[in-house]
């Protein structure tokens, strides 16, 4: 044996999964094909969201928790300041669906919460330019998360607690033994009693069919515009944002860096062939769609891209990740799946991965994300 765990992928989740595997077995290994939070990464573009108040299964809620806990763990033991609690603001049409379903779960998960006016949206947060039906609830354990640093502590963190990080190795085929599971890169191999898959998009090559039938690699881009007035988008005014109004709809960051924020239109993953060919540059549908709606929402923005971006990610046909063994008796442990929504929940779900994966404990309550339920399909 090589080990008792392998990780596969330090990105989002496998950079969190190693963390917290080091801190339960000294035996751990990590592999990256690149470098941990390359460029070309699920996540690339500088932040993510963080947010308790969503829309989608209850389920969600005790991962976000964690989550919050877990990110505060990894700034304390590395000294990096990874999310910013500068609140969210869910913005729709009173009578839409979207904050209907997000009501709905806010509901069943009591997630701390406030509603907001157009008229009060006016006074507390005048960058947005709502119409005439649009309400607001602001999420006050919100944030935005650094998704560079997150990732690179996080690997940072592992290392000092003893685990071995493999770069530039990129983990061509995984063969189950009876005596454990081997990898292979080029000419050399390791032999793990398990091992977790969470490459993201290029996690495909290392699937059983049944999962690759139910998966896909999808392109997410990501776009920035500079502020007339940078001070009003600062983490201090200017929350984290989701916003669906009508035939609109986008996400994004306050200016983290003083003088650009992050605006990009929501929903727009499109299919594509592989994970290593994603087009990085902008359609001309996607930029004039982005202008239109950053002139229409933020005038207070120049509605002029000065900064743009395209990233691979793996979704499902579900929409849920896929956490947990590829099904049986195996040993291999999907961690991936994510399908653009899953770096806020990134420390909670290395957390489940890591203890799961190693027999330590098992958690409940997560049935609608685990492999299996591909099964039958």
């Amino acid at each position: 044996m090589d080990g008792k765990l392998a990780v596969i992928g330090l990105g989002s989740i496998g950079s969190m999964a190693l963390w917290q595997a080091s801190r339960l077995t000294d035996s751990v290994v990590g592999f990256e094909a690149h470098s941990p939070a390359h460029s070309r990464s699920a996540a690339g573009g500088d932040t993510r969201l963080f947010r308790m108040i969503y829309r989608g299964n209850p389920g969600y809620f005790p991962v976000l928790e964690r989550s919050r806990e877990l990110w505060a763990e990894l700034e304390a033991e590395t000294g990096q300041d990874i999310l910013t609690r500068c609140g969210g603001l869910s913005i729709g049409t009173d009578s839409g669906t979207y904050l209907r379903s997000l009501f709905e779960t806010t509901r069943a998960t009591g997630g701390i919460h406030q509603i907001l006016s157009r008229e009060e949206m006016a006074i507390r947060y005048p960058q947005h330019n709502l119409r005439a039906d649009d309400v607001a609830v602001y999420d006050p354990n919100a944030g935005a998360l650094r998704t560079d640093r997150a990732i690179t502590a996080a690997v940072s963190a592992a290392e000092a607690n003893g685990a071995t990080v493999n770069i530039n190795t990129p983990i061509e085929s995984i063969t189950e033994t009876d005596d454990g599971v081997v990898i292979t890169s080029g000419a050399s191999t390791w032999t793990f009693d398990r091992v977790i898959v969470a490459s993201g998009a290029w996690s495909q090559q290392l699937m059983p069919d049944y999962l690759k039938a139910h998966t896909e690699t999808k392109r997410i881009f990501l776009s920035w515009f500079v502020a007339r007035d940078a001070e009003q988008f600062a983490p201090e005014k200017f929350p984290v944002f989701i916003r669906i109004s009508g035939d609109r709809s986008m996400y994004g960051a306050p200016a983290m860096d003083g003088v650009t924020v992050k605006a990009t239109l929501d929903g727009r993953g499109v299919s594509t062939p592989a994970a290593d060919g994603v087009p990085r540059d902008l359609s001309t549908a996607e930029i004039t769609e982005t202008m239109e709606t950053v002139s229409e929402f933020f005038p207070g923005l120049i509605p002029s891209i000065v900064r743009s971006d395209a990233f691979p990610d793996l979704f499902t046909s579900d929409s849920q990740p896929l956490m947990g063994f590829f099904g049986g008796t195996s040993r291999i442990y999907s961690a991936t799946g994510y399908s653009g929504a899953g770096f806020k929940m990134a420390s909670g779900y290395g957390e489940i991965a890591a203890n799961e994966a190693l027999g330590k404990r098992w958690w409940d309550g997560l049935d609608f994300l685990r492999p299996e339920r591909f099964h039958a399909s």
